[in-house]
């Protein structure tokens, strides 16, 4: 196909099956033109503001058992944690000293009167804390709706629970084939936080064991059939902890899903023109400009890693996590941190709600 059969593909209003499988297997200079497509795509419908969430990942103890996750149940060696209020209330405060508009609470997968307490004690002491000046997102997993509205009430504006794979067969070989890993159940609950009022987040892994390109079509055609409001998806990255570890050899090389995973970030920027979709920090891993390049296709927001040091280490979800040592004052200052090469673009003390959800909402 020659370079204005690509073109007309890039620039049709709307891509089916078929279209998608075509464009993740672009190569230079036809895969240049759908990033710097999707690039323009960004600025027009989403603005050319970057939106930095402080993360905290404030516990690394999670009751599921996932084939893939360096903090799966299974992973005994691992040292838990979980910070303490204060702990989580400092970092809260340091993200707003640095002038971050928003944070993100992520933990493992829990569920129990206890979590859910603990979390909605977070909640308001953090706003309380800051002024209620931080949007909060969620990452903590599968939840009843009854959690998800408490939470809600609480304060926390957006979740994301990640899907990881769409496809329900797949999706099956990822996990253990228990009543702790239902495909089923993580869909309803993604439908139970958009229809509560989250800007509700998905996402998938990229390069995984078993994946093949259509199914990464497919993931693509999901989250617009949802109507997500923001993504977060990036290259699926080994751990050595876990039992999808010994098929490593089998998979695409890592610098093969990073650019599969710019392709992506791309193909769904061109389709969801004004979400939010994160440059994910495992893109780092495989590239020191990995978010930056990720933010070229079509991502804007990153989430710069503010867990206290001592902790980061053990919330070791794949090999090669980037910044774990670094104190973050030093962190800022380095060549590696995005906002040194993205400065001009940081919307800093911006909320930076997703536009398709104000347009929802009819904001």
């Amino acid at each position: 196909m020659n370079m204005q059969s690509i073109r007309n593909i890039i620039l049709k209003s709307h891509y089916d099956r078929e279209d998608l499988v075509h464009l993740l297997q672009l190569r230079d200079p036809e895969k240049a033109e759908l990033l710097e497509h999707a690039s323009g795509i960004r600025k027009k419908y989403a603005g050319d503001q970057i939106y930095f969430r402080g993360l905290i990942e404030f516990s690394n103890i999670c009751r599921k058992n996932c084939l893939y996750c360096g903090i799966r149940s299974a992973h005994k060696g691992l040292k838990r944690y979980n910070l303490n209020d204060e702990e989580v209330l400092e970092t809260a405060r340091y993200a707003l000293d640095c002038n971050y508009g928003s944070i993100v609470l992520q933990s493992g997968e829990l569920e129990s009167k206890h979590f859910t307490g603990r979390v909605n004690g977070l909640l308001n002491k953090i706003h309380q804390h800051t002024g209620g000046r931080l949007r909060i997102t969620l990452s903590c997993g599968e939840q009843n709706r009854e959690t998800c509205l408490r939470w809600f009430e609480s304060g926390a504006h957006r979740y994301l629970l990640r899907i990881e794979a769409s496809n329900p067969e797949l999706y099956g070989r990822l996990h253990p084939g228990d009543q702790k890993h239902l495909y089923s159940r993580r869909l309803e609950c993604l439908y139970d936080l958009k229809d509560i009022g989250y800007q509700t987040g998905t996402g998938v892994m990229i390069g995984l064991p078993f994946q093949t390109i259509a199914d990464l079509a497919d993931d693509l055609l999901f989250m617009k059939q949802y109507d997500v409001d923001m993504v977060g998806m990036g290259p699926y990255l080994e751990h050595e902890n876990t039992p999808f570890y010994h098929l490593r050899n089998l998979l695409p090389g890592h610098f093969e899903r990073f650019q599969l995973t710019l392709k992506m970030i791309a193909l769904l920027r061109i389709m969801m023109k004004d979400i939010n979709i994160a440059a994910t920090t495992a893109t780092q891993t495989i590239d020191p400009s990995g978010r930056e390049l990720a933010v070229d296709a079509g991502a804007n927001v990153i989430m710069p890693n503010i867990t206290p040091v001592k902790y980061r280490q053990y919330y070791s979800l794949y090999n090669g996590k980037p910044f774990i040592n670094e104190t973050f004052p030093d962190l800022e200052q380095s060549s590696d941190f995005p906002g040194i090469k993205l400065n001009n673009q940081i919307a800093y003390g911006e909320w930076g709600d997703s536009i398709h959800y104000l347009k929802k909402q009819g904001s």
